[in-house]
């Protein structure tokens, strides 16, 4: 399935999901269906929401992320974000105060409950998401349903069996548990692989140089040396040219690394053809 993840306002850069789409189509990946727009998905977001607006849920919340920031120090990099200290929540039984202009809403995270799910390349994860995450947002201030919200809705109506993603984000999977359960929906198998990352350490970005795969499609670097750096990174082959085929069949959970790989200068080079 290809779902374009578009709902981040002012950051969603034009061109960019026709960019990915092209990157996809040169690499030799397909999908099934029609691409699925979450732009377009605002109606299937607001019965969501009002399913957990009915359940008690969740509550609106005025606090700013700068309020938030200085309440707790900013997240480290695989926090879903800073852990909100509740400033907002009514107690149970309560009825939430009125939503204002400027509210989000956030939903209610069970206190003290631990989650746990089998990650199909880390293994058994466990979280306690009100001392790690707390109460996190589901609508934005702009009605705009947040990420987590969205994900997890589009599983469900994608009939997404598996999800395969970095492992910055495993703490958003706690979070998103809690609104498959919530929701009354299927949970898919979970795996978190590393990451890439810059010669810096840090997770590779706009900060590290043009690493686009538009890039090097455009300065003629043919796809299978892409391929091959890609399944080199992965364990399933040398670094080599190869075939997406050759790649499907070497596929294995257990080859997978455990540790973070790098792109710098030296695999920049080698794309490329120069070394």
């Amino acid at each position: 399935m290809l779902r374009v993840e578009d709902l981040d306002g002012p950051r969603t850069k034009a061109g960019a999901a026709e960019e990915a789409v092209a990157d996809l189509r040169w690499l030799g990946l397909d999908w099934d269906g029609e691409v699925l727009y979450q732009a377009q998905r605002s109606e299937a977001y607001e019965r969501a929401l009002q399913r957990l607006r009915a359940g008690g849920m969740m509550y609106p919340c005025a606090c700013t992320r700068k309020e938030i920031d200085v309440a707790r120090s900013a997240p480290n990099e695989g926090q879903a974000s800073a852990r909100y200290p509740g400033t907002c929540r009514p107690p149970l039984g309560v009825e939430p105060q009125v939503a204002g202009p400027d509210s989000a809403w956030r939903f209610r995270v069970p206190l003290g409950r631990e989650l746990s799910f089998p990650d199909e390349v880390r293994g058994l994860e466990r979280e306690v998401p009100a001392e790690t995450e707390g109460d996190f947002v589901v609508a934005k201030k702009t009605g705009e349903a947040a990420y987590q919200l969205a994900v997890v809705v589009d599983d469900a109506h994608q009939g997404i069996s598996h999800v395969i993603r970095g492992d910055d984000l495993v703490p958003s999977t706690h979070l998103q548990l809690l609104l498959y359960e919530a929701l009354g929906l299927e949970v898919p198998a979970f795996a978190h692989l590393p990451l890439v990352r810059g010669e810096d350490g840090r997770r590779l970005a706009k900060r590290h140089g043009d690493t686009r795969i538009a890039t090097y499609r455009e300065a003629g670097v043919p796809p299978e040396r892409v391929l091959g750096l890609l399944g080199a990174w992965s364990g399933l082959c040398e670094r080599e040219p190869v075939s997406l085929e050759a790649l499907v069949e070497a596929w294995g959970w257990d080859r997978l690394p455990s540790e973070d790989v790098t792109c710098g200068r030296e695999a920049d080079a080698w794309l490329r053809g120069s070394h």
